[in-house]
């Protein structure tokens, strides 16, 4: 089986941000970048089911110089090769632009399988893998919480995350897109073997050029959806706390809520 397992380097959660000077993103110079939650564990379950399988995994990545780092830790992590969508055009692009680089790169290959995050810990769009499975044509589901590929290896069972505490079970044919859920597994830490290996693994660059895309399709010139500003968040005001009985704080609490807060 050959898996494809597409990976974001976002900012390190517990990095201090800092407002970029057009307001538009932070100032990345000082920032310590990682690969996103979400699809470290879609990296997991793939390499999983490659060594159940006897396959392979391959990486891809879109972004800048800085994401070799990303995929050289996936390579070290047991991914055979990578593939990198570097080209300066790719940059800036919504969940759909980004989508279509990342499906014209993987139909360049044959898989039966691309894993992806549910969602990245910086923009949040949680559609990407949807836009790529789009572009593909292949079945798709989203918040996987579990995956058994089928004896005949032509369809997996997949598990979805639901509201409310439910799951749904259901079949998708093969090829698909699964968009991983965080939490499905326990991710693994790379050897020092792997660490080695990595260093000879092959990571492949890729451009518009050769995907045949025009610019305009990709990055900030093929997206719909613009970033204005961003902000760290405003701090609130501080906590309130009820003092009395229980009846009469709640009586208070309740007046509050109706005439402060305006949520009853």
């Amino acid at each position: 089986m050959r898996i494809a397992v597409c990976i974001k380097q976002v900012p390190d959660s517990e990095a201090r941000l800092r407002i970029a000077g057009d307001g538009k993103w932070i100032e990345e110079d000082d920032v310590q970048f990682v690969i996103n939650e979400s699809d470290g564990y879609a990296l997991e379950e793939a390499l999983t089911l490659a060594e159940k399988t006897d396959g392979e995994v391959v990486v891809f990545s879109l972004g800048p110089d800085r994401v070799r780092e990303a995929l050289r830790k996936a390579l070290a992590l047991g991914a055979a090769r990578a593939v990198h969508l570097n080209d300066e055009a790719f940059q800036g692009g919504d969940s759909l632009a980004t989508g279509k680089a990342l499906a014209a790169a993987l139909g360049k290959e044959q898989f039966d399988l691309v894993l992806t995050g549910s969602q990245s810990d910086d923009a949040g769009y949680g559609s990407t893998g949807s836009v790529i499975a789009g572009h593909l044509g292949w079945p798709h589901a989203w918040l996987v919480m579990g995956v058994d590929i089928e004896e005949d290896g032509s369809s997996a069972k997949v598990t979805r995350e639901m509201e409310a505490g439910m799951n749904e079970i259901f079949r998708l044919g093969l090829p698909a897109v699964l968009e991983i859920q965080a939490g499905l597994n326990k991710p693994r830490y790379a050897s020092l073997k792997g660490i080695m290996q990595a260093k000879r693994k092959e990571i492949a660059p890729l451009t518009t050029a050769d995907l045949d895309l025009a610019i305009d399709e990709v990055g900030g010139n093929g997206s719909t959806l613009e970033v204005l500003s961003v902000a760290l968040p405003q701090t609130g005001e501080a906590a309130q706390i009820i003092e009395g009985e229980p009846a009469e704080a709640a009586r208070v609490l309740i007046e509050k809520l109706q005439k402060e807060a305006r949520v009853l």
